[in-house]
């Protein structure tokens, strides 16, 4: 079982990851660094954000998840030290127990409708210790924060 369950997503500044459920991302800059942190590891997904991106995902265990699935048994089910919910919405909703890191990159655009980061209803807040800043697009004002869940 990994010890580090890690949601990594690019965002809007207004919080959303896609404008509907089945967008094919073209607006995200840091996918070279999607690429690098995941590859070799397993990467967790719901159905949607599979039909959109399953092309482009070699070198990495993809696991499928849907509504009935139990997060718990699925992350007890990885091997390895570590592993990645890669999205969307309402799976990393539904693995929010399970996570320990979360990598976020803003990107500099506002929706103002659509997909938000956790996509449910349970809104306790997750507090967080940030760990590191990680340059994406300097250019652009594009970078990655990486922070641990407090427990």
């Amino acid at each position: 079982m990994p010890h580090r369950v890690i949601l990594i997503a690019a965002v809007t500044v207004d919080g959303f990851v896609a404008r509907h459920s089945l967008e094919r991302t073209k607006w995200s800059k840091d996918l070279r660094l999607f690429k690098e942190q995941t590859m070799g590891w397993p990467i967790i997904m719901g159905s949607n954000t599979h039909k959109t991106i399953s092309g482009e995902l070699g070198g990495r265990e993809v696991i499928v998840v849907h509504r009935n699935d139990d997060p718990k048994i699925i992350i007890e089910g990885i091997s390895g030290d570590q592993c990645f919910v890669i999205g969307g919405g309402k799976t990393y909703h539904r693995f929010r127990k399970q996570l320990t890191h979360i990598y976020v990159t803003p990107h500099p655009l506002i929706f103002g409708h659509g997909i938000p980061l956790f996509d449910g209803k349970e809104k306790e807040p997750i507090s967080l210790k940030f760990n590191k800043l990680v340059e994406v697009d300097r250019a652009s004002g594009i970078f990655q924060y990486q922070y641990k869940i407090k427990r």
